[in-house]
């Protein structure tokens, strides 16, 4: 792909946000895309709407589970950015039609203290540069169709980096923990819909230990002049399958001693 299409697929991924229509697959537009095209969609993308006013907050890392690797034929994760406008209090409601097909994912998030970067980043530095851990929840959209509805052809790795990996909203948990406070392995969450259990997982199920999700962030962003700041927003990776969220949906997550995280779709 030129610089001029990966321009031109962030505009029309941008209109489909802005009207609420799926446009068709990239990956079927731009048959021989490449992952690093992907991401030079996503930041074309980032930057229309940075320069629309919105603010980064963050990261998010996403595929970081075997089960949605293996899905896509792939074995590393992705990752999309975090803006200000993404961000929902704990317990919110959100408005409806503000997403398109609005799905969620339980996962830890990591709130930064110091920035964090370098290809020789270690684990001791993830934990250092972490002001505190907390619940929460990631709010998935598809700005991309989930198929294509003449060859079937379904979404690919290149479709879900372009659209930002996915990302719409994030919630955070009121609790706050050191990250030697608890086994980040061990924690775990019950999600519930409507008072119904969807869905159980473990930190485990994220590269075996979220903060490795956190460090293979911070290597890979060094490739890219890239660095995790002070304040930085990280979501770890999600361990559950993702739950899909119809209007009139009420999320509950039980992280037990961990704390809670809640949202509703109106």
């Amino acid at each position: 792909m030129t610089p001029d299409q990966h321009q031109s697929a962030a505009e029309m991924l941008l209109q489909a946000e802005a009207t609420g229509q799926q446009c068709g697959l990239l990956s079927l537009a731009y048959p021989g895309m490449t992952l690093e095209d992907a991401y030079a969609v996503q930041q074309a993308l980032i930057q229309l709407k940075l320069a629309s006013g919105r603010r980064k907050v963050g990261w998010k890392i996403g595929l970081t589970s075997r089960a949605m690797q293996q899905a896509l034929n792939i074995t590393t994760p992705d990752s999309g950015v975090l803006l200000d406008d993404m961000v929902f209090e704990n317990g919110a409601t959100v408005p409806a039609g503000r997403f398109i097909q609005p799905r969620i994912e339980a996962e830890i998030a990591f709130v930064m203290k110091a920035p964090l970067a370098g290809a020789g980043c270690t684990r001791e530095d993830v934990i250092a540069a972490t002001g505190f851990v907390t619940p929460s929840l990631e709010i998935l959209d598809t700005r991309i169709l989930r198929a294509d509805p003449e060859t079937r052809q379904a979404r690919i790795i290149t479709d879900t980096i372009s659209d930002n990996a996915a990302n719409a909203g994030i919630v955070l948990g009121e609790a706050r923990h050191s990250t030697d406070a608890h086994d980040l392995r061990w924690v775990g969450a019950i999600v519930a819909r409507n008072s119904v259990v969807e869905e159980t997982g473990l930190g485990a199920g994220v590269l075996n230990d979220p903060v490795t999700s956190v460090l293979w962030l911070a290597r890979r962003m060094a490739e890219y002049g890239q660095v995790i700041e002070a304040g930085d927003i990280v979501l770890s990776g999600s361990f559950i399958r993702p739950i899909e969220c119809p209007s009139g949906s009420e999320i509950k997550a039980d992280f037990g001693a961990f704390g809670s995280v809640a949202i509703s779709f109106e």
